[in-house]
């Protein structure tokens, strides 16, 4: 009993690692995917309205520069604190707190220092972040956010803030990754119902998922990742 128990214990936390993983890479194409939202034609004009028009224009200047310089070639330590003339996400973040460029400069530095590891920093500047107007990128700061609280062992709020990201998008592999995360969570802290109740929801609400179809590997067809975590906590 206590190897099952045990085993169950190293599966989870190697499940955790790999979704770890995953938002690692996960992490870039969000970053990539703000930029190309964001920088068009060398501004940011879609996604900027509501404020004073030289103030709101001077923190998309900076804002551009950052993204373009550092952010597209993955740069986090300079995109987080400038270079020379150039200001960094954390200085625009606080000299234009009251700018929707200002605002992105807060989830861009939040995804920054998560991906250097500095979790405290990240959840700083992620919770800081206004969620609104863009629903995929509100989703990403959300998924983001719980994957930091997750790492510094926030785990009621990891839950709680995986299921808003899940709610808060209409991609299903998005809102079944932050549900099965939130699932994975439940189950490191022996929650196994609350955790059973969600992997079945998965599987219901988006049988098309990645998690929950079937793969090949070397030829073989493998069952879906979600039947073996709903088998195991059947027993």
């Amino acid at each position: 009993m206590s190897n099952q128990k045990n085993n169950q214990t190293l599966d989870v936390n190697e499940s955790l690692a790999k979704t770890e993983a995953f938002f690692i890479k996960y992490k870039k194409q969000v970053i990539t995917a703000v930029v190309v939202v964001l920088v068009i034609a060398g501004g940011i004009p879609a996604y900027i309205f509501g404020y004073s028009k030289p103030r709101e224009e001077k923190a998309q200047e900076c804002l551009g520069v950052v993204m373009q310089k550092y952010l597209m070639s993955q740069d986090y330590e300079h995109a987080l604190k400038g270079e020379g003339k150039t200001l960094g996400l954390t200085k625009i973040a606080d000299k234009y707190s009251s700018t929707n460029a200002g605002n992105i400069a807060k989830y861009e530095a939040g995804i920054c220092n998560l991906q250097l590891g500095k979790t405290k920093e990240a959840i700083k500047y992620l919770e800081a972040f206004d969620v609104k107007g863009d629903k995929t990128v509100s989703a990403q700061a959300l998924y983001a956010l719980a994957n930091a609280y997750a790492t510094d062992k926030q785990l009621d709020k990891a839950v709680e803030t995986f299921k808003k990201a899940a709610d808060a998008t209409d991609v299903p592999a998005l809102s079944s990754q932050a549900l099965f995360d939130a699932a994975l969570v439940l189950e490191s802290q022996n929650k196994k119902d609350d955790a059973l109740k969600l992997y079945q929801d998965i599987k219901s609400k988006y049988p098309s998922a990645p998690i929950c179809s079937r793969q090949q590997q070397n030829g073989v067809v493998l069952d879906a990742v979600i039947d073996k975590y709903i088998e195991r906590l059947s027993k």
